[in-house]
């Protein structure tokens, strides 16, 4: 069996399908993410009129001058709201820098819960009224998404079919919005520097609004890089480290990046918007028991999800 098996799935067979068609979405995702970490997911609930509207607002937003950003980057958040710069996140391992500026949006709690004490505001765009209520729309759709995602999974894994339900509900989900600048002078920068260097995603499971241009690679089991791409309005959606971790490594957080074009296209912006999909930061990722066997001993400690997020955000230079 190929090992880059990133299967086209609907997610509408879970949610409205039969018996059968349930079982064969979970069965589906559980082994693409137990082999590759990948999957392609259609019918996710977000038009191609939401997504559009997404993208022209986030080239509005990119496309503010310099100084009108920089005023919304917010010391002391670790870029867990509003901008972050140029030069300012590194792949764990890497000394230099992604080519990359990006925008963060966290959760909006509305239901009362006293969580909502211990999330930072969103930091609203004054220049862009409508890139902050279109993000938000995205950002609730694709978090219900991803609840289905996971419920899945957890049927893959015999958990109960709601495991994950009261454990990302207000969960610390981040929706990113990306832009890999252009180069106009490649000779400029470094040899070593890319879009994104080869790295794993923190959380749960990510969900990735497509790219308005090629790049994304994952790097299968053999060692070598494959290209991803996705149908359309697709989303990609890949298994992250906290997921891994509570697994003890039976469904896999796959490593990719974003590679640089060819020096003819570098003059030009590449834009993409990924969801990760966070819990709340009290859930406990201690391995399952069921993960665990004498030919699968037990890989790592015991940690909180807050604590495993704070360790990695250091790693990659957003803390301090």
């Amino acid at each position: 069996m190929s090992t880059v098996n990133i299967p086209r799935l609907d997610l509408n067979d879970y949610i409205n399908g039969t018996a059968a068609d349930r079982k064969q979405f979970s069965d589906s995702i559980g082994a693409a993410f137990n082999q590759t970490g990948f999957v392609t997911i259609t019918n996710h609930g977000l038009s191609k009129q939401l997504i559009d509207e997404l993208y022209t607002q986030v080239k509005a937003l990119f496309a503010l001058p310099d100084d009108v950003k920089q005023k919304y980057e917010i010391p002391g958040l670790a870029g867990q709201r509003g901008y972050t710069g140029k030069g300012k996140e590194t792949a764990k391992g890497f000394k230099t820098p992604d080519l990359k500026e990006f925008w963060q949006i966290g959760q909006t709690v509305t239901d009362g819960d006293p969580i909502k004490d211990i999330y930072p505001d969103n930091v609203a765009v004054d220049e862009l009224p409508s890139f902050n209520v279109t993000t938000l729309e995205v950002y609730k759709k694709l978090e219900d998404a991803g609840k289905h995602l996971l419920q899945a999974i957890a049927v893959y894994l015999n958990l109960p079919e709601n495991y994950f339900d009261d454990k990302v509900h207000n969960g610390n989900s981040i929706l990113r919005t990306l832009h890999y600048f252009p180069i106009t002078d490649p000779d400029s920068v470094p040899d070593d520097a890319v879009r994104a260097g080869a790295h794993e995603d923190i959380n749960l499971i990510t969900l990735l609004i497509g790219a308005s241009a090629d790049g994304l690679e994952l790097l299968t089991r053999e060692g070598a890089w494959f290209p991803v791409k996705a149908h359309g309005e697709d989303l990609v959606v890949n298994v992250g480290d906290m997921l891994q971790r509570l697994t003890n490594n039976k469904l896999k957080s796959t490593t990719h990046r974003v590679v640089n074009p060819p020096r003819e296209l570098m003059k030009y912006s590449r834009f993409s918007v990924p969801f990760f999909l966070h819990p709340k930061s009290g859930m406990d990722l201690t391995s399952l028991e069921s993960c665990i066997d004498a030919d699968h001993p037990k890989l790592y400690t015991d940690i909180t999800a807050g604590e495993y997020l704070d360790e990695r955000l250091r790693e990659i230079g957003l803390k301090m």
